[in-house]
């Protein structure tokens, strides 16, 4: 089954899921962030944007750092990308109905904020575990991962934020070939130093994930306080 056909199958049998959860709750889908407004595309938009900044400043840092730079792949054309996009799009779109929507909202809502960020990220990491991750990345990954767009779904009150945020990640990893499948361009690192560049990888990803995740909790504070 393609990536698209997976994220498109599975995002719908997880709406189907919360559905039935909302219904046994008697909640709606704005209840979790799951229903769609006039503002869901340009929420998303923006926090496609911004994942993509997050992406652009993570690749500079390690660029920084040296001895790795980006080669354009030749057989990558149009086409594919179209379908990493959609496919990306879907997936996250899985992945944040599923942890960040009714779970995530239902235990905010009985032990707060922090409580909830916890149990959903030890959760999506457990997820990413059984899916084949190395427990390292599953825990400075994932984890850390979960707890940004975990952030921003409670800061905004949505799951497109979310969607937008999580999507670009993965489609901009996927444009700079670290995805399992060819993107736009490939990383060239030079011999001898491949622990290096994956070291400064992972260190440059806690650093700019760990502002953003502060970025957004300052917001939502500012926000909370008729601020923004």
């Amino acid at each position: 089954m393609s990536q698209v056909a997976l994220g498109s199958t599975t995002t719908v049998a997880t709406f189907m899921v919360t559905w039935l959860f909302l219904r046994w709750d008697k909640l709606g889908l704005g209840d979790v962030g799951a229903a769609l407004g006039l503002h869901s595309m340009s929420r998303a938009t923006v926090g496609f944007a911004l994942g993509l900044l997050l992406v652009g400043i993570q690749t500079c840092l390690v660029r920084l750092a040296g001895h790795v730079h980006w080669v354009r792949t030749p057989s990558v054309g149009f086409a594919p990308v179209i379908m990493a996009f959609v496919a990306y799009v879907t997936l996250a779109s899985r992945e944040e109905l599923a942890f960040r929507g009714y779970p995530l909202r239902r235990l905010d809502s009985c032990f707060g904020a922090w409580i909830a960020q916890f149990v959903v990220a030890l959760l999506f990491a457990i997820e990413h575990i059984a899916g084949g991750a190395t427990w390292t990345n599953a825990f400075l990954g994932a984890f850390v991962g979960s707890l940004l767009f975990g952030m921003a779904a409670l800061v905004t009150r949505g799951l497109a934020v979310p969607i937008g945020l999580h999507s670009a990640w993965n489609f901009g990893q996927w444009t700079l070939g670290e995805k399992e499948s060819a993107g736009i361009w490939r990383p060239i690192v030079e011999q001898g130093y491949t622990r290096h560049v994956d070291h400064m990888g992972m260190l440059s990803y806690l650093v700019v994930f760990g502002f953003a995740i502060i970025a957004l909790w300052l917001f939502g504070k500012f926000r909370t306080r008729g601020y923004a």
